[in-house]
């Protein structure tokens, strides 16, 4: 196997960064749901809270793991035409399917960062962040699969077509 380039190597990082912090987050979302029926069934005290907390670690782990998927090319895809199709067939589709990744990652960039800017004035309820905190995952998640994307083109038009980190 040749040598990984500095630009291979970052985006493994930046995945396994997102792997890292998504998982970090699962754990931290078990413990406030954790508190949350101990507080409701123990304590008769219902922590208004975790509500909020979960609904924002949800969008991060959604979003996050997402642009993951991308870059192990585990993304949810209908492979069955690809697959029946003839060698010269399945080179266009997963050409197609990497220029519509990175064309996605950068539609849901500018669009995120459109919302994420419209909404940073308003706070979300219980928790006194700002609610722009709530779309910033679709900005992150937008550049990563932008990048992961044209990290499996700089692969397919080298004819190197890595296979993912595992």
């Amino acid at each position: 196997m040749s040598e990984k380039s500095l630009y291979d190597r970052l985006l493994d990082i930046i995945s396994q960064i997102c792997t890292l912090v998504t998982g970090v987050m699962l754990v931290v979302l078990t413990v406030i749901f954790g508190w949350l029926v101990f507080g409701r069934y123990v304590l008769n005290a219902t922590p208004t809270w975790v509500e909020q907390v979960s609904l924002l670690l949800i969008v991060y782990i959604g979003f996050l793991g997402a642009s993951v998927g991308i870059h192990k090319k585990t993304h949810l895809g209908v492979a069955v035409f690809r697959e029946i199709s003839p060698k010269p067939v399945q080179k266009v589709f997963e050409l197609a399917t990497h220029i519509l990744l990175a064309g996605f990652g950068l539609i849901m960039t500018v669009y995120g960062y459109k919302l994420t800017a419209f909404k940073w004035a308003t706070e979300i309820p219980l928790l006194n962040v700002t609610e722009g905190l709530r779309s910033l995952p679709v900005v992150l998640s937008g550049i990563f699969i932008f990048l992961f994307s044209i990290g499996h083109l700089i692969h397919f038009f080298n004819g190197t077509n890595r296979e993912p980190p595992e």
